[in-house]
């Protein structure tokens, strides 16, 4: 009992930020950055060290389970020298295990990290690119340094914490906030919180087929989408991932975090630009999602005029990459049945320089849903920032056991700024989340919308919803402001004015008393000490 007690006294972002603190002191440590990355590559060694073990103990139970022992020479050769798993578990070879890293006297743990590096990339090509060889070695922590730190991950572990749903993901968001907070604006909303994941998931349903982020950061949307299959179906094998990812640092905590899980992927040979360098050009996804740098600059270049991607629409502004996003996006959607959900800032919802374009996505029916999302949701941004979903059939049919109503020339809006009631302790800044029931409340209003037997003609509820005509749209001038439709009430006209106006007055009574009273004690006192005032 009392071994329970100290267990749940193991407090995770107390060992990550002992460990920060670590290398914040220790010496040839390097950058923020690269000490991100030290941790990021440690951490994926004990899990992926931790998961082989557990595959191995399931194994064994399985071997006895069969009437065979696991100990018997020629039994060990036949199920363990050379181990298959089929719950994406890899086979590492005995320097890469993090039995052996852990019991590597201090003086030579830089050496043998790097040599676990070299091994698990020479043994498996699926996890080629998830780090740098020789990351260890470079930095040459002095033992006492990296002994500490590995002694600390050590302790982050199923066995220790329970079996909580994505220990590993609690642990990677640690480290991607502490980026986010030292990352500028321009560089992109590099950390999208999972609240905000789970509602793109939630209303797209991303069960089967081709799933694409061409801007997939340390790849939260997929194992959020994961998880959601997970739960809704169990097989994660149904989905089939692909993604683009620019920075070459965040590319390979992509490979790692999707590696940990065993999610099969498609992330390109190296890190590159989707706007210069398409990586999947041809390709048609099922489904996208994604959380592209909001107003990114700098990212069109004269190679690009005249691009596929956009020759139907125009060329978006340059000084601006919102909507060659969109079209970007829009470009790798299956013609026929493509669904996506994306967050932008809220300047592209009615940017004059980009009104031609907003008005033939409208008019080609691209559009199905506009949805405004809380300030305070991000942890780099204050900004409120809005979902677009786009359709490529809004026709209706079956999907995913739902029958859908033809919704041609239709968009819905939403509203959902006041959701703010959920506060995030223990951040610097302010910070509101959206719990499990308000993401199913928005994603139930999307899907009502959706269904055979509503009434798009009258869906609304003021203040929060309402399904709008593609000729109101045109008569508002191409916008998709959601206050430009959605009904929002005057609450002043509620004001019982005579009582509001008794209350002002006396309040000002109240107020002139006390001015007068003070003046009063103030003449009194100067008089006291020979001073005359009138």
């Amino acid at each position: 009992m009392a071994k329970k007690k100290v267990e749940e006294k193991l407090n995770l972002d107390a060992i990550l930020f002992k460990c920060r603190d670590i290398l914040r002191q220790a010496r040839n440590s390097g950058s923020f950055f690269e000490k991100r990355d030290m941790m990021l590559t440690l951490v994926f060694l004990r899990f992926i060290g931790e998961k082989f073990e557990d595959g191995v103990e399931k194994l064994r139970q399985d071997v006895m389970a069969q009437g065979l022992d696991p100990d018997d020479p020629e039994i060990w050769a036949a199920f363990f020298e050379d181990a298959t798993f089929t719950d994406g578990t890899y086979n590492l070879p005995m320097d890469a295990r993090w039995s052996t890293i852990i019991n590597t006297p201090a003086p030579q743990l830089n050496v043998a990290l790097d040599n676990a590096l070299h091994s698990i990339a020479a043994s498996d090509a699926r996890l080629k690119g998830c780090f740098i060889e020789g990351t260890f070695t470079t930095r040459n922590l002095a033992p006492n340094d990296i002994k500490k730190i590995v002694d600390e991950v050590n302790k982050i572990s199923h066995k220790a914490f329970g079996e909580e749903k994505d220990l590993i993901g609690r642990v990677y968001e640690y480290f991607l906030k502490e980026f986010a907070v030292n990352a500028t604006k321009e560089e992109g909303e590099f950390y999208t919180p999972h609240d905000v994941v789970q509602l793109i998931a939630t209303m797209i349903e991303p069960f089967d087929g081709t799933l694409y982020d061409p801007c997939c950061g340390s790849g939260g949307m997929f194992i959020q989408s994961a998880e959601l299959v997970k739960a809704k179906q169990g097989d994660i094998s149904r989905i089939n991932i692909y993604g683009q990812e620019k920075d070459a640092a965040t590319y390979r905590l992509a490979k790692m975090n999707l590696a940990l899980r065993g999610l099969s992927h498609h992330l390109g040979e190296t890190n590159d630009s989707s706007f210069t360098n398409d990586l999947h050009k041809g390709l048609y996804f099922n489904y996208i999602m994604a959380n592209p740098p909001f107003n990114l600059k700098g990212w069109y270049d004269d190679n690009m005029k005249g691009d596929s991607r956009w020759v139907d629409y125009g060329t978006p502004p340059e000084s601006n990459a919102n909507y060659a996003w969109i079209l970007h996006i829009l470009s790798h959607l299956k013609p026929l049945d493509g669904v996506a959900g994306f967050l932008l800032a809220n300047g592209a919802l009615g940017d004059s320089d980009t009104k031609d374009i907003r008005q033939k996505l409208i008019a080609n029916d691209k559009v199905e849903a506009i949805i405004i999302l809380p300030r305070e949701l991000f942890i780099t941004t204050d900004i409120s920032v809005t979902l677009w979903i786009l359709n490529q059939n809004k026709k209706g049919g079956s999907y995913h056991g739902r029958n859908l109503r033809n919704r041609e020339d239709e968009i819905l809006f939403m509203d959902l700024r006041t959701w703010t009631e959920n506060p995030v302790k223990g951040e610097n800044k302010k910070k509101v989340f959206l719990s499990t029931e308000q993401i199913q409340k928005a994603a139930d209003i999307y899907h009502t919308w959706q269904s055979v037997g509503t009434d798009g003609e009258h869906y609304e509820v003021p203040e929060l919803y309402r399904s709008v005509k593609k000729s109101e749209i045109e008569g508002n001038g191409w916008t998709l402001i959601p206050s430009k439709y959605i009904e929002f009430i005057d609450h002043d006209l509620e004001i019982d004015y005579p009582k509001e106006m008794a209350r002002i007055q006396q309040e000002m009574r109240e107020i002139l008393a006390a001015e007068k009273q003070s003046q009063k004690m103030l003449k009194e006192a100067f008089r006291g000490i020979g001073y005359g005032i009138e």
